[in-house]
Order: C-alpha cells, then sequence, then structure tokens
C-alpha cells in the first residue's frame, strides 16, 4: 500500500471533496432521511480515499446534524429536508480555519458566561477538579515549565463546571486552536504566567463562593492581557 503524507491544507481538500461527493450521492440516490449511507469501506473504494478520510467527513457531517450514525448499524441521513441539506453543506464547505484573533473573541465571550454559571451550578467534584487543574498549572510555572496546557485545562473544568453541554462541548472544539496559537506567538511569557496565578486563584475562590457576578469581573481582569495582546497585532 502507498503511504501517503498529507499536508494540513491537502487533508482539508481531499475531506471537502469527499463531503461534496456525499452530498451528490444523497441527492443522486434521492436518499430520504432514515436512509442508509453506503458503507466506509464501499465509500473509500468509490471515491479513492482512505477509509480515515472517509470517517474523518463523516464525523463533521455528524457534528453539524446533517448524518448520523448508530453503533452496529451505520451512517442515517438525518431527518432535514433536501434543500436545507445541500445549503448547510455549502455553508460547512465555505468554512475557513479560525483565525487567532476570531479564537480569542470566541473565548473570552464564553469565558464570561460559563464563570458565571459555574458560580452558580458547580458540585463539590467540579470543584474539587478546577483546583487539581490549578495546582497543576501553579506547579509547572513555579518550576518555569510551559504550562499552556494545564491553563486550558483549567478553563474547561470551569465549563464543565457551567453545566451547559453546549458551552463545554464549544471550548473543547476551539482549544485545539488556541494551544497552537498560544505556542506560535508565545503570548504566555513568564510574567504573565506567573500573574496567571494569582488570577486563576481569584477565579477559583469566587467559584467556591458561589458568587457569579464576582466570578464572571476575575475572568474577565483574567483575559485583560490576552485581550490587548490580540488587538495590538497588525
Amino acid at each position: 500500500m502507498k503511504l501517503e503524507i498529507l499536508t494540513k491544507n491537502e487533508n482539508k481538500d481531499i475531506q471537502k471533496e469527499i463531503i461534496r461527493k456525499i452530498r451528490d450521492l444523497i441527492n443522486y440516490k434521492n436518499l430520504e432521511p432514515g436512509d442508509k449511507l453506503p458503507s466506509e469501506r464501499t465509500l473509500s473504494e468509490k471515491f479513492e480515499v482512505s477509509r480515515g478520510s472517509i470517517r474523518e467527513a463523516i464525523q463533521k457531517l455528524e457534528f453539524y446534524g446533517i448524518l448520523e450514525s448508530i453503533p452496529q448499524s451505520g451512517t442515517f441521513v438525518a431527518n432535514i429536508g433536501v434543500i436545507a441539506m445541500n445549503g448547510m453543506i455549502e455553508d460547512i464547505l465555505r468554512l475557513e480555519d479560525p483565525e487567532f484573533k476570531s479564537l480569542v473573541e470566541t473565548r473570552i465571550l464564553l469565558e464570561l458566561k460559563t464563570a458565571r454559571l459555574a458560580a452558580l451550578r458547580r458540585t463539590d467534584d467540579d470543584l474539587k477538579s478546577i483546583k487539581e487543574a490549578l495546582d497543576a498549572y501553579s506547579k509547572k510555572v513555579l518550576k518555569g515549565e510551559d504550562a499552556v496546557q494545564e491553563d486550558l485545562l483549567f478553563h474547561l473544568a470551569i465549563a464543565k463546571a457551567s453545566g451547559n453541554s453546549t458551552m463545554n462541548t464549544l471550548m473543547l472544539i476551539i482549544t485545539p486552536g488556541i494551544i497552537t496559537n498560544f505556542e506560535k506567538y508565545h503570548v504566555c511569557d513568564s510574567n504573565q504566567a506567573f500573574l496567571g496565578i494569582q488570577e486563576h486563584t481569584d477565579i477559583y475562590d469566587s467559584i467556591k463562593q458561589q458568587n457569579p457576578k464576582l466570578a464572571k469581573e476575575k475572568m474577565k481582569m483574567h483575559f485583560k492581557a490576552l485581550y490587548q495582546y490580540c488587538y495590538n497585532q497588525k
């Protein structure tokens, strides 16, 4: 078997082409909601791409509610009309990777909400998870080690504590892009990382106290430097 190493852009182009072909297959076969798609193996052979690429494309269409996979049964067309389906797929194909500025804006909007909700809804288990993430972050910073991932784990723990599964999912989606860009642009220098220990502690304490107004305010203060950095970039 020929081993192919694809760049990110090449892989994205392949995925988009597979999505187009799945759309055309649904239209050509006049598949109705609930109808089953051919197997991954069949689609792989038909489209002449790897099964992994087929799986990624199907997962993306599942995420947007166009397909539905049922374990041990297969993949089915979701319960939406043909016009809506074609329109949604066109929108998906036009989607581009978010730029860092967009990621920052989205993250700030989400986290002001999740901090407030976490203060209102957190459980003892949630509080324990947030504290463990805070301690892991502090430990790495004090040792002079990179703590970007521990930083994000702290914020993901807060998102989970918010009790809003949609916000939690959105945080999980944008997190890889945030980590990549933090490392690429060296956003968190050592001084900011040390300051982050106190800021994270303040956020944790406000959530522990179940003070939603204070939690939101402390989160807003925490993002001040990141927001300024982002908007100072040309």
